[in-house]
């Protein structure tokens, strides 16, 4: 398998997107090292994975002494460090700037930018003496365009994808690439649950909803995390050597669309019968 040998720490890797990466690491021959700060999950996600290649960790990555730990853990399989995928995110309430609550937007930055550069910070000595590694940096299409109300979130994703430039730059004469991937709506029991008021008060099923969000975008539809663990599994790979400080989007082609002459070309084809051009 592509990944035997190495070892990979996955944060936020107890439910959804992290969930998938973990498991796919694993699937494809790391050791892996799951981190969250609910344990709960990340026991129901070990449990369905080889026990001797997979080891849990509950903690904060905004927390220096839980990232220590976290740390120590992965060096406990007797490897080194090979490989780092900073998932784990917060979610910000929608409001726009001058509504913001402060406490929530230094909330939204530690976990979402300080957590994986705490995370770097504390791994980049072993990849480095492993000889090389990878980092995946898991951003956000938010990371790129900028949703109404999400300033804390979209701010902290896109200072996510320039850390990673930053660290491609600098260490990438000691063999250890970074990169950063931008997720497009997926489908996780988080956008199901955040969707799902705004569904019933629309009188529509989750998947309605999904649908109307994804009508414009090139593919039609959400992402399933499979999609995108395939994506960092790959970048963790020998397979991927030559790949740093890509900022890659893994959103059906949602950046690259003009939403508002997608709506244009719709309202013509609904209202005058005739398809957008």
């Amino acid at each position: 398998m592509k990944l035997d040998g190495k070892v990979a720490i996955v944060t936020g890797g107890g439910t959804g997107i992290g969930r998938a990466i973990a498991e796919r690491l694993v699937g494809d021959g790391a050791c892996v090292v799951i981190i969250g700060r609910r344990f709960q999950p990340l026991v129901e996600t070990a449990a369905g994975l080889p026990a001797a290649r997979v080891k849990t960790c509950a903690g904060d990555v905004s927390a220096a002494a839980d990232v220590e730990r976290i740390i120590a853990t992965a060096l406990s399989f007797g490897r080194g460090l090979h490989v780092l995928v900073n998932n784990a995110g917060l979610e910000q309430p929608l409001a726009k700037v001058a509504d913001l609550d402060p406490e929530v937007w230094q909330q939204v930055l530690a976990v979402n930018l300080t957590g994986p550069f705490l995370m770097m910070k504390a791994a980049l000595p072993h990849l480095v003496a492993a000889g090389g590694g990878s980092i995946i940096n898991v951003s956000s299409l938010a990371g790129l365009v900028s949703p109404p109300g999400l300033p804390a979130y979209c701010a902290a994703k896109g200072g996510l994808i320039s850390l990673s430039k930053q660290v491609a730059v600098d260490y990438g004469a000691q063999g250890v690439r970074c990169n950063a991937i931008c997720p497009g709506g997926t489908r996780t029991e988080m956008i199901e649950s955040a969707m799902g008021p705004f569904a019933e008060a629309c009188g529509l099923t989750v998947d309605e909803v999904l649908a109307a969000f994804s009508r414009d975008v090139p593919l039609q539809r959400v992402a399933s995390p499979e999609e995108i663990a395939g994506l960092c599994s790959f970048l963790a790979s020998d397979e991927a050597a030559f790949i740093t400080g890509a900022v890659i989007p893994v959103d059906g082609g949602a950046a690259t669309v003009d939403v508002s002459g997608a709506a244009i070309n719709r309202l013509a084809a609904e209202r005058l019968g005739r398809g957008g051009a």
